[in-house]
């Protein structure tokens, strides 16, 4: 029995990939901790897994919570202001429960897992959830700060540097805490832990998303094992509601409407625009809310609710809308139905450019989300054959994937090969 530490940080759509790791490898017979922020404790502990909280915790300051979803502040945000700001604390936290351990599992945000493995000489492996993550010069990459950048693409890797470049000088200065944490332990200098190889692992780098949204470039690290989505979706013998559940079972398929577990704490007016396109068109809905009040006056075709398991109700759509997040991303995906994004902030264009490529999907922007737009869109999304044909089609890529075990026998090479690191 190895004993393995898992540590992530962000909403669900990043808890989500690692509570499966976490969840097999304990099956597998190992020993494992999931290391993530407060706000989860009770959710890993019901799971039988035990938990480690590290900081910094999500913020609740609604203005803070805007500008994380924000398409110009959000990178700035949650990386600079919130993650990196705290990477002392985090470092402690995780060097508490780090110690003796045999390998340690990273997302890519949480700076302070590689200080922790330098420090202890404990391999490692280091985990992205969407393409977006190694930022490369040999495809288009959309960030949310300078989309425009991607149409360098046509151009050729020699000119997309440029918009590298541009994200490693932009953000240099953001490593600040971390360039003076390693000096103070005594750790050799980096060029930048956002931007780059810097951050990932150098024995393991797992990509936990479908080959289907983005395959090794020459750019990426060298020891990337693309695995799959690894996706939990809670207790798989959980049912829907009674209420949803009668709803479903009454009419014709609904659109569904959400905004993953970020975006719905700064809605603006999503909910509004969509209840108005789903009346006017005269089509059944399904409003996935968060703590969100629900709408007054909705008419008996529209049914609200704050959450339900993505792969319960997804594949009973006619269509999803939703804001990109990867994991949502995912589930749509694999539920098989065609999806219209509307990106916020951070990876989720990158996201909608991917599956609109794919020929599943659609993107609105959102500046642009008005019932009028959303009509419009919707109106091709259901009317044109090839949406869901092709969704279909993924979906049937997307069942044979074996995200899971791949990153089991991965992770396990690594064990076996575990030694001091020097």
């Amino acid at each position: 029995m190895s004993r393995i530490i898992v540590t992530t940080w962000g909403s669900l759509g990043d808890l989500h990939p690692m509570i499966a790791l976490s969840l097999g490898l304990r099956d597998r017979g190992h020993d494992i901790v999931l290391a993530t922020i407060e706000t989860y404790r009770n959710k890993i502990k019901a799971l039988g897994l035990q938990f480690h909280a590290i900081r910094p915790n999500l913020p609740e300051d609604p203005q803070l919570i805007k500008q994380m979803m924000d398409p110009q502040t959000g990178p700035k945000a949650v990386l600079k202001d919130i993650v990196l700001n705290s990477v002392r604390e985090t470092y402690d936290d995780l060097m508490a429960i780090a110690k003796g351990a045999d390998f340690l599992i990273a997302h890519e945000i949480v700076y302070a897992a590689p200080l922790v493995a330098e420090m202890l000489k404990l391999r490692w492996a280091s985990c992205a959830l969407a393409p977006a993550a190694f930022f490369s010069a040999y495809e288009p990459i959309v960030t949310s700060t300078h989309p425009a950048l991607s149409k360098l693409h046509r151009l050729g890797p020699r000119v997309n540097r440029l918009a590298v470049n541009l994200a490693k000088l932009t953000t240099h200065s953001w490593g600040q805490p971390i360039y003076q944490l390693r000096k103070d332990l005594g750790l050799p200098p980096i060029q930048n832990p956002i931007v780059g190889s810097d951050k990932y692992s150098p024995h393991l780098v797992l990509a936990l998303f479908s080959p289907l949204l983005g395959t090794p470039k020459p750019d990426w690290p060298l020891n990337v094992v693309t695995t799959g989505f690894t996706l939990y979706d809670g207790n798989p013998e959980r049912t829907l509601p009674p209420a949803l559940e009668s709803f479903l079972a009454s009419g014709e398929p609904p659109l569904i409407f959400t905004l993953g577990s970020a975006a719905v704490n700064t809605p603006g007016n999503f909910y509004a625009e969509s209840i108005q396109a789903a009346i006017t068109l005269n089509k059944r809905a399904v409003l996935l809310l968060g703590n969100n009040p629900p709408p007054n006056n909705l008419p008996a075709s529209i049914f609200t609710c704050d959450y339900a398991p993505y792969s319960k109700i997804f594949p009973r759509a006619c269509a999803i809308i939703h804001q990109g997040g990867v994991g949502t991303t995912a589930q749509a995906l694999r539920a098989g139905r065609p999806t219209l994004v509307v990106p916020y902030s951070l990876d989720q264009p990158d996201n909608a450019a991917r599956v609109q490529q794919l020929g599943t999907s659609r993107t609105l922007s959102r500046k642009q989300y008005s019932a009028a737009r959303l009509m419009a869109e919707l109106k091709i999304l259901t009317e044109v054959p090839s949406y869901a044909t092709r969704a279909t089609e993924i979906k049937r890529i997307m069942q044979s994937e074996e995200g899971l075990s791949i990153a089991y026998k991965a992770i396990e090479t690594q064990l076996k090969r575990r030694a001091p690191v020097t």
